[in-house]
């Protein structure tokens, strides 16, 4: 008997695709109680995404932020990115406001979002943006949202116009000074870095000289960071170390954009006297503004504002990640990292580029015989300054081109003015050997 065989086939059901989801969390300031409620943000979605069947958890996205309405929130546009390289289906986030109080943003995002297939499912509302009325409903609910965020701010400039009409400031935060019931109070040990800094800059060191001491003495700033230029600028031109107060020399200029401007006559200003101990003179802070106009006037010859040459904001160095700015030496101009610049080369062993070289360099990137300017803005959007020598352009159209430049020999990097310099000093030494030989 012949044995009959059939093929039998097994239809294995294919397994759903789990859905790959994150959380978005924000706060509003850097208040303890807030980065407190951030944590527990954080905390909340890991479980709640973790614990939801058919979800992959991929992580909690969480800006501490001063408002709702800026796009520039760096953990937001992270999750942007992400969603753009098809790595997230669905964000979940407590509120529209957490998202963001400006209706043009908060659609702008949407919009991005549902193009690509993400959807964005607001806990407090029970809204998903991919649903049939998402939109219609996000777009009548952030409007509340960002008349919330107007009345708040209007309420705030209320109470800081009736803190200036009282001679109060808006903020208490100053090196020198703690600020209680209303009151600046002296606090020593900040004072007297307050009174290092003004005696240091009339003795006739420079605002870079005296960052430099203080960081090598390891004082620290207001809020406990090395000094920088501004921190030292700030310092020198605070009225309130006079023990006096001029309020309202700025403003914001809307809810939206918060940008702060300075005041030029568009608001009345508040000149409040002794409402606290000094810990300059008048005289000490009038010399300073003095001594500061006269160094500007000398430095600063021209008012058509700073120069910008071919590769200003072009260059960032690969080993601290700043941008590298201009230099002129006495072996010509180069270009230097800022952070080797100011803080040196334990900060940042970065090398300087001579402006010749680089402009070789790019010359031949770009194929062509001598360097061009406008070239180098119509093709390139940035170039990295790595180790070993190493620069990398990164071309408009995505490309990268990695490019070796050599080190000048002592001869290249002789200016005239050196060589001539050397020939004197070579004729002076002859001059001598042959009065010596004559006298022997």
């Amino acid at each position: 008997m012949d044995r009959a065989i059939q093929r039998v086939g097994f239809n294995i059901p294919s397994q759903p695709k789990a859905k790959r989801v994150v959380a978005y969390a924000r706060v509003s300031s850097g208040k303890d109680a807030m980065l407190h409620s951030l944590s527990a943000q954080v905390s909340y979605y890991s479980n709640f995404i973790q614990n939801h069947p058919g979800w992959l958890y991929c992580g909690v996205y969480a800006d501490e932020a001063l408002t709702g309405t800026k796009e520039s929130r760096e953990q937001f546009q992270r999750l942007l990115a992400e969603c753009r390289a098809g790595n997230i289906d669905l964000i979940v986030t407590k509120s529209i406001s957490r998202f963001a109080r400006n209706t043009v943003v908060l659609l702008q995002a949407v919009r991005e979002l549902k193009a690509m297939g993400v959807d964005v499912y607001f806990e407090e509302q029970n809204i998903h943006s991919m649903s049939a009325d998402g939109e219609l409903m996000l777009t009548i609910l952030a409007s509340y949202a960002q008349e919330e965020s107007l009345s708040a701010s209007e309420n705030q400039k209320w109470r800081i116009k009736k803190n200036f009409e009282d001679g109060k400031p808006w903020s208490g935060q100053i090196l020198g000074y703690r600020y209680e019931d209303g009151v600046y109070i002296v606090k020593p040990e900040e004072a007297e870095i307050v009174r290092e800094i003004f005696a240091d800059y009339l003795s006739g060191m420079g605002i870079e000289a005296i960052m430099k001491k203080l960081n090598a003495q390891g004082k620290p700033s207001r809020n406990d960071h090395t000094w920088c230029r501004s921190s030292v600028r700030k310092v020198l031109g605070n009225y309130a170390y006079t023990g006096n107060l001029l309020l309202q020399t700025t403003f914001r200029e809307n809810h939206i954009t918060k940008k702060t401007l300075p005041n030029r006559g568009e608001l009345p200003m508040y000149h409040a006297e002794n409402t606290h101990e000094a810990i300059v003179s008048m005289e000490d802070y009038q010399a300073v503004q003095a001594e500061m106009a006269r160094r500007s006037a000398k430095h600063n010859k021209t008012t058509h504002g700073p120069v910008k040459y071919p590769f200003t904001s072009m260059i960032v160095c690969g080993t601290c990640g700043k941008g590298y700015r201009r230099k002129v030496t006495r072996t010509g101009p180069v270009w230097i990292c800022s952070t080797y610049n100011v803080y040196g080369k334990a900060a940042c062993p970065s090398k300087q580029i001579p402006e010749g070289t680089l402009e070789k360099v790019a010359a031949e990137v770009l194929g062509l015989n001598a360097f061009d300017a406008k070239a180098l803005h119509n093709k390139i959007t940035a170039i990295r300054a790595e180790g070993n020598n190493t620069l990398v352009f990164l071309f408009k159209d995505g490309t990268q081109t990695v490019k070796r430049w050599a080190d000048r020999s002592r001869a290249e990097s002789w200016t005239p003015e050196m060589r001539a310099a050397a020939r004197e000093f070579a004729k002076k030494g002859r001059a001598m050997r042959l009065c010596q030989r004559q006298e022997q």
